[in-house]
């Protein structure tokens, strides 16, 4: 039964105008629900068949392409009951990972490819194409970050018909001034921030808090920016820290409720220094998980503070934000920016074009030749940090992108 079930629809995907495969990988951001919603109701309108392929690119790695497996846990047909209800909340509900299949450890290939493939690093991509192929896929739409959509450029130029989305919490993936899960990073970060004056101004305390950012500063310095912390410390920049505690207990004795605020990035070094990790595994990237940069901050700043503070200690409140700005429910501008991605990239899909990536640039939707997010890197500029100051620095804001700190370097 279960069997013919798969059979019919397997066959009814190849009676329709084409098929359409969604993926979302790294971390998840509130938007990508609205995203996956956005392709789907299109595409079903258009007469195409929609496929939600699980857990990123760890689904299609693990799919065995034979009519009698069950590959529930590796795809999904799409259709706009499952969309709609999945549409305004956060998260990803296809789920995800950091899977890389051009360069997968022995250990994560799947075990029905350990045969074929068993040297300590495998590149398993013609298995991903085969098993495309095998779906009928003719379009794929990948949402993620620079990781997830470099697999994409490589799928790409292997002969797969990609169309990218860019999403991350970063801001960070090239070629565009917005990437889903931006906003509702630096709203609940804002927010966040100064729910936590409350306990700082009562003690009197310095407040730090360490936000995303393994080498981009855009989630420190926007709230900064708009009033959130009288400082932040980014990637960009090797800081000292004895700078930062003079400027922190500046700002804190002339403040009439007596504290002050710095936000962290977690990829931001002390001068001469090194990312802080919070463990030596890596991911499939080769990124370590990053984490501590605020705690060692905070340890230093309360050392330091009797120096600069007439030889009194002034005690600090440490928190890490994390994944409380990266879970519930996206925000407005996270909600309908996920929805024209998802129609752009229909638009590229019904005109033929493949290999692009969908973006906002200078305030207006657009799409680039999907290499960019490899060719290039988008950080904050120099220009626009006060090294001396330790906070974002503007001559004027005339002509700059709307959120400011968005556009490439």
């Amino acid at each position: 039964m279960e069997s013919n079930k798969k059979q019919k629809i397997m066959a009814n995907l190849k009676t329709t105008k084409g098929t359409i495969a969604i993926l979302t990988g790294g971390g998840d951001v509130p938007g990508l629900n609205p995203a996956i919603r956005a392709v789907t109701i299109r595409a079903n309108r258009e007469g195409y068949k929609v496929i939600g392929l699980r857990r990123g690119w760890a689904g299609i790695s693990e799919l065995v392409r034979d009519s009698k497996a069950d590959n529930s846990n590796n795809f999904q047909i799409l259709t706009d009951d499952i969309v709609n209800k999945a549409g305004r909340t956060g998260g990803t509900f296809l789920h995800t990972s950091r899977t890389r299949p051009s360069h997968m450890s022995k250990e994560s290939v799947p075990e029905h490819l350990q045969s074929t493939y068993n040297a300590e690093y495998n590149d398993i991509t013609p298995e991903i194409i085969k098993n495309l192929e095998w779906l009928g896929v003719d379009y794929l739409i990948p949402i993620g970050g620079d990781d997830t959509l470099s697999y994409g450029v490589h799928l790409y130029k292997k002969g797969v018909n990609v169309v990218a989305i860019p999403k991350t919490m970063d801001n960070d993936v090239p070629g565009t001034d917005y990437c889903i899960g931006f906003s509702t990073c630096i709203s609940r970060t804002i927010q966040m921030t100064n729910s936590l004056r409350t306990s700082a101004g009562s003690h009197e305390r310095l407040l730090v808090l360490e936000v995303f950012g393994r080498y981009a500063g855009f989630t420190a310095m926007l709230p900064t920016l708009a009033g959130a912390a009288n400082r932040c410390v980014i990637p960009e920049y090797e800081f000292e820290i004895d700078q930062l505690a003079k400027l922190l207990v500046e700002d804190r004795n002339h403040n009439p409720s007596k504290y002050s605020v710095v936000l962290i990035s977690e990829g931001a070094m002390f001068k001469g220094g090194e990312m802080i990790f919070s463990d030596s595994e890596k991911d499939a990237y080769g990124h370590a998980k990053l984490g501590g940069i605020g705690e060692m901050v905070s340890a230093k700043l309360k050392e330091l503070s009797p120096k600069y503070n007439h030889g009194k200690v002034i005690n600090v409140i440490y928190q890490k934000l994390g994944y409380m700005v990266r879970g519930g429910d996206p925000d407005a501008l996270d909600s309908i920016v996920p929805m024209a991605y998802g129609n752009l990239a229909l638009d590229l899909i019904l005109k033929g074009v493949h290999g692009r990536i969908v973006v906002l640039k200078n305030g207006r939707y657009d799409n680039l030749p999907i290499d960019v997010v490899t060719s290039s890197k988008k950080i904050v500029k120099l220009s626009d940090y006060n090294t001396e100051r330790l906070r974002p620095y503007y001559h004027s804001f005339e002509m700059k992108p709307f959120l400011l700190m968005a556009s490439d370097n």
